[in-house]
């Protein structure tokens, strides 16, 4: 499964044209308490290009996807992520602590 969920992250880099900095599991089965008809819960944070964030007007910060085969990802442009870091954000904190991690650039974590 984690090549059908690296596979899928490729494919949301191409088709939205971003960069994925770091992509972890969410929910039941990064902690463990997976039931045999669990979905995966893909979480992860991206960053568009340069010119992008130039745009006078807000942009959706936001991009989620829902596969047939129980791939349930929501990512958060990375201005976003760091905002409700700094807002302490329990969500976020979760995706970093999480102990499946998919993608991680070592830019982003450092």
């Amino acid at each position: 499964m984690k090549t059908k969920i690296l596979n899928k992250l490729s494919e949301i880099e191409r088709d939205k044209n971003i960069d994925i900095l770091f992509a972890v599991e969410s929910g039941s089965r990064a902690w463990g308490f997976a039931s045999p008809d669990s979905d995966y819960d893909i979480r992860f944070v991206y960053k568009h290009k340069k010119d992008w964030y130039l745009n006078l007007w807000e942009k959706d910060d936001t991009i989620e996807f829902m596969t047939e085969d129980d791939l349930d990802g929501s990512g958060w442009d990375i201005r976003k992520a760091l905002r409700l870091l700094a807002k302490s954000n329990a969500s976020f904190t979760g995706w970093l602590f999480s102990p499946i991690v998919y993608r991680a650039n070592d830019d982003f974590l450092n």
